[in-house]
């Protein structure tokens, strides 16, 4: 099928170049992916993936964690602050989204 349509599209400059090194390994072109997500989008009537929210480590996951765990978690905290280990918030969560990503 001939491609004559022209899609113009704002991402994320680190997402796209994740995915281009991922798809240049496996000798894709960004534009055939981009028109085989399409297809699968019109095959499936829907996103061809399961779109969710990301589960924390269960090493953080306060719903995981028995009460003492969560003290110990707590006072490792106030402990670090005391000792000045503390950082921007703001710089805190970019590096976790960059790792968790």
């Amino acid at each position: 099928m001939e491609k004559t349509t022209t899609l113009n599209l704002r991402v994320n400059p680190d997402v796209k170049r994740k995915a281009e090194e991922v798809l240049s390994q496996l000798g894709i072109p960004m534009s055939t992916a981009i028109d085989i997500y399409l297809k699968q989008i019109s095959m499936t009537g829907g996103i061809p993936f399961a779109v969710t929210l990301p589960k924390p480590p269960a090493s953080i996951n306060a719903d995981l964690m028995t009460t003492e765990e969560i003290h110990a978690k707590l006072k490792e905290g106030y402990n670090d602050i005391e000792k000045g280990n503390i950082q921007d918030a703001s710089a805190a969560f970019q590096k976790f989204r960059k790792t968790h990503s």
